[in-house]
């Protein structure tokens, strides 16, 4: 019998640690070559951890809610094939030719307990480590990263529970109001009255009402959208686009597409290669910021936000876009799109977006005014195409034709990106979309 250290998997350069959501396997149970034992959680997206190889689960080093760094141990499984298996052991040697032996008993204890005393190790030194309920709350308070290092922990192996911070902030907040009230009598002029954070309302309930939890993908969502907003000072630009050729191109070739390529050809690809030329040309829109300083990103990576079944939202990632023809861009939007409908999104898949796209007009809408996905400083709004009576200018004068018309929905962050800016890119996507070439060939 040999032991087998079960990891916490690399998720993308970003990703530094997971939550356990699930134990799919109970001390005990068998588990075969591949076969999910525990499902995890980041701040994008859930996902399971298969097992390398067969055997039994003999112990599980974390419990749910637990926040594990990527690389730690997570569980023991005893398999039969020793050259398999990564061997739970240390060296043991002898000082003395007269040491008494160890039983097997013994020495299966003892590695057990350096395991054990390893991760528990590691979890202490790992104090930077907090649960996403801990960092919510400390987002939403404004507490730093240093001041929440200080915070004494009650919790296991010393870490910051929620009680723990909602003391301090309490305690923080009584100090504050202590120190302003002096401050107050020693002034000889007013001072202003502090913005007090804003509270959610007070919600009454019936006995008819319905209460239903909010998943964990929903709060952190509902964190994401509110930072969002407190962060960034969102301004919109809209401007409507005749996509008549476009329509007309696709449904020409949209069977031969299919027939050739086994994919569907939707309009989303189509938008998204001019999205990604458009910010060839305004490479400032490809930015982040942070504090003061702005990075400007190398790589187009678009973000392809998707509705979830559950009525969430997702944001898979489509990596160096700028550099997909149409015809990889189709596959590439078609694969995240069914990855995303079937859970099956890996978490580097949504990680290391620098713009989004988003498509209200897939429920109707025919324009709206997204909220950036942050660190990222603007998103586009795809609506819904409709047809349309519109003035048709020719060199023999002006007509009503029936046209295919959209509106882009530009939403951006006005601390870096003003409506100059701002509007010349969602122009610049309108004119490579009327400027389609009919005749084309994909």
């Amino acid at each position: 019998m040999a032991k087998f250290e079960l990891k916490l998997p690399k998720m993308g350069e970003s990703v530094a640690e997971a939550t356990i959501t699930t134990w799919l396997k109970e001390v005990g149970d068998t588990i075969e070559m591949d076969e999910a034992v525990v499902e995890i959680a980041t701040d994008k997206v859930d996902s399971e951890v298969p097992s390398e190889v067969e055997g039994v689960l003999l112990e599980k080093l974390f419990e749910v809610d637990d926040v594990v760094q990527v690389g730690a141990t997570i569980a023991i499984i005893e398999t039969e094939a020793s050259d398999k298996a990564e061997i739970v052991t240390d060296s043991i040697s002898s000082k003395e030719e007269n040491e008494p032996l160890i039983s097997e008993a013994d020495l299966l204890e003892s590695q057990v307990i350096e395991v054990v005393e390893k991760v528990s190790s590691e979890s202490a030194e790992g104090a930077g480590f907090y649960s996403p309920l801990v960092k919510n709350i400390a987002a939403k308070e404004n507490i730093s990263s240093a001041e929440l290092q200080n915070i004494p922990g009650t919790g296991k192996e010393g870490r910051v529970t929620k009680n723990d911070i909602l003391r301090y902030v309490e305690k923080k907040k009584s100090s504050s109001q202590i120190a302003g009230a002096l401050e107050e009598q020693k002034s000889p002029t007013p001072v202003s009255t502090p913005v007090k954070p804003v509270e959610s309302p007070v919600v009454t309930r019936s006995g008819q009402d319905e209460i239903i939890e909010m998943s964990r993908m929903g709060k952190m969502i509902a964190h994401h959208m509110v930072q969002s907003v407190q962060v960034s000072a969102h301004v919109q630009s809209f401007i409507e686009v005749d996509v008549t050729n476009i329509w007309n191109w696709r449904n020409k070739n949209k069977d031969s597409f299919y027939k050739r390529e086994g994919e569907k050809l939707t309009f989303t690809p189509i938008f998204m290669e001019a999205v990604a030329k458009a910010i060839k040309d305004f490479p400032m829109i490809n930015i982040s910021v942070d504090g003061d300083k702005i990075i400007k990103r190398k790589n187009i990576n678009l973000g392809m936000a998707a509705a979830l079944p559950d009525g969430n939202l997702i944001v898979p990632v489509i990596k160096n876009a700028d550099q997909l023809n149409l015809v990889g861009m189709a596959k590439q939007v078609n694969d995240l799109a069914q990855r995303a409908r079937n859970k099956e999104l890996k978490p580097d898949d949504t990680q290391d977006g620098t713009y989004t796209v988003t498509n209200v007009g897939t429920f109707g809408s025919i324009m709206g005014t997204p909220i950036i996905n942050q660190p990222q400083v603007a998103i586009l709004a795809l609506g819904a195409i409709r047809k349309v009576p519109a003035v048709i200018e020719t060199p023999e004068g002006d007509f009503i034709g029936i046209r295919h018309k959209m509106f882009l929905s530009h939403s951006y962050d006005h601390r870096v990106v003003n409506g100059a800016l701002g509007g010349q890119f969602v122009q610049r996507v309108k004119e490579y979309l009327e400027a389609w070439n009919v005749n084309r060939e994909i």
